[in-house]
């Protein structure tokens, strides 16, 4: 939608009804843009919110040498990278070099501490490449220093030019270029060797129906059905205190006799609990809320929200996030 001039007008001359329809036609995509830099839903919901306080303040200063959505995002790419130098990421871990198989996936998002899921219904209309809102991508950034970020974000997903880029981050084209080629190298090296495997394709229904026979499976405590939907090579990565994990670091595990090994205890151990499941969609992906009783009861808690990736009909990875997270889905407290 082409912006209206005269809206743009009122709006910088003070006309607060005509910054608020600017404000309501940008703020979508403005938090998605904040997400991919942060790789927090609330962090970015609330630098939308200072970018908006930011442009009102200096409504005055807007030249109209580009669009208003192009300022907008000049300004929440600042106010991303201040919180950035206000607040440092505690280093992140790195994988052992070399890798015994080059073409092993990378580290699971879960090593990403600060990294979250995020509802589909925020990205609805707004993402076109769905693959830069994906786990495995938005790890990958999050690797990044923030002015590499920022540069990437700006060219790779956004497609801004190099000049333009440039006068956004008060840089060089010959700098922004090099950043660029940089932040390319990092993201190679964290990214599932082949792109097929982390492009983000809404689900199929064949898709859906692996998801519904994998909830199916858990409420059963079917242990055959759960090996057919797993992949050999598939993992489990969990949050700290997420689906089962009872520590203050995030854990994983590699390959399907390994997971349905973890899995015994809760599903047939003397501790054993039984499964409750709702379907939902974060990240482009099927995913789903999990919620835990004791056998033969009626009350259900909150358990663990887990984000799969399905390859060739079979899970492939599940990313297991805390249950803090399921109101923000629509998702019922308990069952």
């Amino acid at each position: 939608m082409e912006e209206q001039a005269e809206v743009v007008t009122a709006a910088c001359g003070g006309d607060e009804a005509a910054f608020a329809e600017l404000a309501d036609r940008y703020r979508r995509e403005l938090q998605v843009h904040c997400y991919r830099m942060l790789g927090s839903v609330e962090d970015a919901e609330d630098l939308v919110q200072e970018t908006f306080l930011r442009a009102w303040r200096r409504r005055e200063t807007y030249q109209g040498r580009a669009t208003f959505r192009a300022w907008l995002y000049k300004i929440a790419t600042n106010a991303c990278l201040d919180l950035l130098d206000r607040r440092p990421a505690p280093a992140l871990p790195v994988a052992a070099e070399p890798p015994d198989d080059p073409t092993a996936a990378p580290l699971p998002a879960v090593a990403v501490p600060w990294l979250v899921p995020c509802p589909d219904h925020l990205l609805d209309e707004v993402v076109v490449a769905r693959e830069t809102v994906e786990l495995a991508f938005l790890a990958a950034v999050q690797h990044l220093p923030p002015r590499q970020r920022a540069v990437l974000v700006l060219r790779d997903v956004l497609g801004w030019p190099a000049k333009e880029t440039a006068g956004l981050l008060a840089a060089t084209v010959a700098g922004v270029n090099s950043a660029l080629q940089r932040a390319r190298e990092t993201m190679r090296a964290q990214l599932p060797p082949r792109r097929l495997d982390w492009v983000a394709a809404p689900p199929t229904e064949q898709e859906r129906a692996v998801v519904r026979s994998y909830m199916s499976a858990l409420e059963r405590a079917d242990d055959a059905a759960l090996a057919e939907l797993l992949r050999v090579d598939a993992r489990c990565g969990q949050a700290p205190w997420a689906g089962g994990n009872m520590s203050d670091d995030p854990v994983w595990y590699s390959g399907r006799d390994m997971l349905l090994a973890g899995w015994q205890p809760v599903l047939h151990g003397p501790d054993r609990r039984e499964f409750r499941c709702l379907e939902t969609l974060a990240n482009g992906r099927p995913a789903v809320a999990t919620y835990i009783g004791l056998p033969g009861g009626d009350a259900f808690e909150p358990f663990g929200l887990s984000v799969l990736r399905l390859v060739d009909g079979a899970i492939a990875e599940i990313t297991v996030f805390g249950a803090e997270h399921y109101p923000r889905f629509g998702l019922p407290p308990a069952l």
